[in-house]
């Protein structure tokens, strides 16, 4: 997925950003404000895993908003 959209659409996010990673601070998630490589690094600090590990979970967590994407671009084409 394109982290753009992610970081776009930062702040409608925070909250499933909030429920798969709930170590998350509201102070982290301000301060990452949508950037992979901040995302990336405060997992690693919550979590004590690797750097490769933190950016396979975000990977997979940008990867698993595809099909939320299309159906929201179907839905608005039907209307």
């Amino acid at each position: 997925m394109n982290w753009d959209l992610v970081e776009g659409k930062w702040k409608q996010m925070k909250g499933q950003i909030r429920e798969k990673w709930g170590n998350l601070t509201d102070d982290d998630l301000e301060m990452i404000a949508g950037k992979r490589d901040q995302l990336i690094g405060r997992l690693q600090v919550r979590y004590g895993i690797a750097k490769e590990e933190a950016a396979k979970q975000v990977d997979e967590f940008a990867d698993s908003l595809r099909p939320k994407e299309k159906e929201l671009k179907r839905a608005a084409h039907q209307s």
